[in-house]
């Protein structure tokens, strides 16, 4: 193991483009249904209702977030709903699987997703096996990342001590939080959608572009 991280006890990892290619262009189908989710909620066109998403996932942190508060969406409705998308763009990861089973410490899921859509995504990437607990955005009591509420309740749930702990997300802000707590931070620099927004170099600990890559390189050949 890499001695920069040999205290590590807890590893925290968020989900979608991150532990799959932003490339795989999965969330592009989630974003999709979100738009026509909106479009059949409000009456309004998919030019109206893409402006109404990306203003409430830009100003509220997710678009759940802001449906609720402006428009008293049913959260479990809608997740159903927009989470409902074949998982056909991506695929098994031996090499995601093979490291995360030589991991030590806990291994933790926070998204803003719900939890049958994300057990879903991690049986279809192969490592569902090696999650020990997956909190989604019900767990989080519906405050999405990167409010700090969700971030406290899960360490809180399960002892986890900030400095001995790493959280790894596509989304820089996300990573704030984690920082502000005392976290090591790692930043999937990988494509995703506003993911380098507000990024400075005191959130993120360490910059890279593959998961599966970079825990490889921190854990150094087997025997």
């Amino acid at each position: 193991m890499d001695p920069r991280f040999s205290h590590i006890t807890d590893w925290i990892f968020d989900l979608d483009n991150c532990l799959y290619p932003a490339g795989s262009r999965l969330f592009e189908l989630i974003d999709e249904r979100m738009t026509a989710y909106i479009e059949e909620l409000l009456g309004v066109d998919a030019v109206e209702a893409r402006r109404v998403q990306k203003m409430h996932f830009h100003g509220s942190g997710t678009t759940l977030a802001g449906l609720m508060k402006h428009h008293d969406v049913d959260p479990h409705h809608f997740m159903g709903q927009v989470h409902d998308v074949p998982l056909d763009r991506i695929a098994r990861d031996d090499r995601l699987i093979g490291a995360l089973t030589r991991l030590p410490g806990r291994k933790f899921i926070h998204t803003n997703g719900n939890a049958d859509y994300a057990w879903k995504v991690l049986d279809r990437l192969g490592i569902a096996a090696e999650v020990d607990h997956l909190h989604d955005i019900f767990a989080a009591d519906l405050t999405p990342k990167p409010e700090l509420h969700g971030y406290r309740k899960l360490l809180e749930q399960f002892a986890i001590e900030p400095e001995r702990a790493v959280m790894v997300e596509d989304m820089v802000r996300n990573l704030a939080p984690a920082k502000e707590l005392g976290m090591t931070t790692v930043w999937v620099d990988n494509g995703s959608e506003r993911g380098s927004h507000g990024y400075d170099e005191t959130i993120v600990d360490i910059r890279v572009t593959d998961v599966g890559e970079w825990l490889e390189s921190i854990l150094g050949e087997t025997e």
